[in-house]
């Protein structure tokens, strides 16, 4: 199960999660906005970026979501967070750093060279199986954890986190973590389709994922001008727009010219996509 994109998706969502993950909501967390970012010389992206209002300086997060021991993570990490400080410190009053593993076994070996930072006030290091029983958690960080629950518990544990949103969330907040929580499933189920993890889960078939929504109702106008099949590839294209950025014309024009049933297979699978590379390496994969 790669958990990447769950974790990147939720943080689009809601980056106030993160703060819930380590304890300490700023005033403006709302205001807070997840994005990757790019250092040109040397050149690199950093993908996990939480960057605060534009109208004042303010403390820039840098988040990594890290499920698989990387013997080398520190040592990047801090290289390229300091480097884009530096580059950019006339917009921030100061930087963090969010490491989140699923266990203290995932973390790198050698710490000794950054202890002064890993035990100091501005790295935090999220370990998912400390975090305390599932059910009893806020829901928003309940979330994060069931990506590492085992699947035998996994239906029972998210169909009871999707009881509570009913009390806990507002209904924009409860649309948004039942999509979370359908997309988990489905990387966990790889073997069921997103109809009948729903069916798991006793949510409204009928009731579409709230990104294909609001981007149904963007493209309906269009697509009753254009035609059925054309309206579905408008609303393909407007989709992958909100998940991974613009399009070049090239690339719009290699969704456009897919045939019936991969642009069907694209369409059950774009949710998941954070970013550009999301649709490139699913290209690769099918053609």
């Amino acid at each position: 199960m790669r958990r990447d994109p769950i974790f990147y998706q939720m943080f689009q969502r809601s980056p106030a999660l993160l703060f819930d993950l380590i304890g300490d909501r700023p005033a403006n967390a709302d205001d807070y906005r997840f994005d990757s970012v790019a250092v040109k010389e040397p050149r690199f992206e950093i993908d996990g970026v939480f960057l605060p209002p534009e109208s004042e300086p303010g403390v820039v997060y840098f988040c990594e979501v890290q499920f698989q021991k990387d013997p080398e993570l520190y040592e990047r990490l801090f290289g390229e967070s300091l480097l884009y400080f530096y580059r950019n410190s006339s917009r921030f009053s100061d930087w963090q750093a969010v490491v989140i593993y699923p266990s203290r076994s995932t973390e790198q070996d050698k710490v000794y060279p950054h202890r002064s930072l890993l035990n100091g006030e501005q790295v935090h290091r999220i370990y998912l199986d400390e975090l305390g029983d599932v059910r009893s958690l806020p829901v928003t960080v309940a979330a994060a954890v069931l990506t590492i629950v085992e699947e035998e518990e996994a239906p029972e544990v998210a169909r009871s986190l999707l009881a509570r949103t009913e009390q806990e969330l507002t209904e924009r907040e409860r649309a948004d973590l039942i999509d979370i929580v359908t997309s988990i499933m489905v990387y966990k189920f790889a073997n069921l389709s997103r109809s009948e993890i729903r069916a798991m889960l006793g949510l409204n078939l009928t009731e579409e994922p709230r990104a294909i929504r609001e981007a149904k109702e963007e493209g309906r106008q269009e697509g009753r001008q254009e035609g059925r099949q054309e309206g579905e590839k408008s609303l393909i294209l407007r989709l992958l727009v909100k998940k991974v950025g613009e399009l070049d014309q090239s690339m719009r024009d290699r969704v456009s010219n897919l045939p019936s049933e991969q642009l069907e297979d694209l369409s059950n699978v774009l949710l998941d996509f954070t970013k550009l590379a999301d649709l490139e390496d699913w290209f690769t994969d099918h053609e």
